[in-house]
């Protein structure tokens, strides 16, 4: 089983499009061209457009700040932290407007793949049915599966290429109850 262990703070940033936000990229799998996973955080400093991506599924979950109003297909959803992860459509027309100030947001995104996204619990087992996995955690903290301990820094991601049995995440004692998230994806014509 591959491991790989990406932290936020060694990712360069790229601009939007739009100028609206800076993106860092953690993770795209198998490669840039043609990625089936892709996982990034957004750093959202105006309101605008989202980029569309037909074919693609979305989750959003906000990380820093004081939110955001999706509205997605004309309907505004407000997104702030500690909500569970929000699911829409990529091919959804979508633009963003900060609640109070500028937003930093977990993105992840499926393409020909079945997945999903869901909040850590600390230190309960979390049982993937998927073929690859990873958990991105914004306080530092330990990952623990078969007889393995993976130690992971503040906004660090941990992405498993061949998905254990069963997963736990727990934040260390000075890191103090910071969230985390599960992420779990599998290609489509191999999901069940």
């Amino acid at each position: 089983m591959k491991t790989t262990l990406i932290r936020l703070a060694d990712t360069p940033m790229q601009l939007w499009r739009n100028g609206g936000g800076v993106t860092r990229e953690l993770l795209a799998w198998p490669g840039q061209e043609g990625w089936r996973v892709r996982i990034s955080v957004a750093d959202i400093e105006a309101d605008g457009p989202f980029s569309t991506y037909p074919g693609v599924q979305r989750w959003f979950t906000v990380l820093l700040g004081g939110g955001v109003a999706l509205t997605i297909a004309g309907t505004e959803h407000a997104c702030r932290i500690g909500d569970e992860p929000f699911a829409f459509s990529g091919e959804s027309s979508a633009s963003c407007r900060l609640l109070a100030g500028a937003s930093r947001d977990l993105n992840f995104m499926l393409r020909d793949a079945e997945g999903a996204m869901q909040k850590v619990e600390a230190s309960h087992a979390w049982r993937p049915t998927a073929q690859r996995c990873g958990v991105f955690t914004m306080g530092a903290g330990r990952c623990r599966f078969d007889k393995s301990v993976v130690h992971l820094s503040a906004e660090s991601l941990l992405w498993l290429d061949g998905a254990p049995e069963a997963l736990t995440f727990e934040c260390s004692e000075a890191a103090g109850d910071k969230p985390a998230w599960w992420m779990a994806a599998s290609d489509r014509e191999s999901a069940s």
